[in-house]
């Protein structure tokens, strides 16, 4: 358990599912959590699930899917997050890399870890109210989707604590 937190919730399982709004389109989902700041209420992220539909395989033209899910919005920048930013907890990604000469096609697929190491109480903490899915396809002909769920549990958090948590969210959102 963090220093700082109690925990007030055994661990949920929430899930979500956002499709693209049209092929190769920036789409994100806000998904609300309903913690209570009154009670400095945070979640606590065990881990992420992120499954990315498969991008189109075309004969000539690259492809791919990829998501990210964060504690911030990520609308500004119209893309999905990488693991190097701050707020940033899973990241996803389906790639198809096409050889237009000899018309053959090769899959790849990365995603971050979907279960911290045995040594990991958590990935990390969310002290405002909701969490963003993100999702982008690249030069694909159909709207893709993505579907995931995070894992962890309500904890409240002294004082100190959850002020510092968020104002460390809501500037990295900035």
């Amino acid at each position: 358990m963090p220093a700082g937190l109690k925990q007030t919730s055994s661990t949920v399982a929430i899930g979500f599912s956002l499709p693209e709004t049209g092929a190769n389109t920036f789409t994100e989902l806000t998904v609300d959590l309903n913690m209570s700041p009154l009670d400095r209420e945070v979640f606590v992220i065990q881990a992420v699930n992120l499954d990315p539909e498969s991008p189109d395989c075309n004969e000539t033209t690259n492809s791919a899917t990829n998501c990210s899910l964060t504690s911030t919005s990520q609308a500004a920048t119209a893309r999905p997050a990488t693991l190097g930013d701050s707020n940033c907890f899973a990241v996803a990604q389906q790639r198809i890399q096409v050889n237009a000469t000899s018309k053959s096609a090769v899959g790849f697929q990365q995603q971050s870890l979907e279960t911290p190491p045995s040594t990991m109480d958590f990935i990390g903490i969310i002290a405002t109210n909701d969490f963003f899915v993100q999702l982008i396809g690249v030069g694909n002909t159909n709207p893709k989707g993505v579907s995931g769920k995070l894992y962890g549990y309500r904890a409240r958090a002294d004082a100190d604590i959850y002020a510092s948590l968020v104002q460390s969210e809501v500037l990295s959102s900035i």
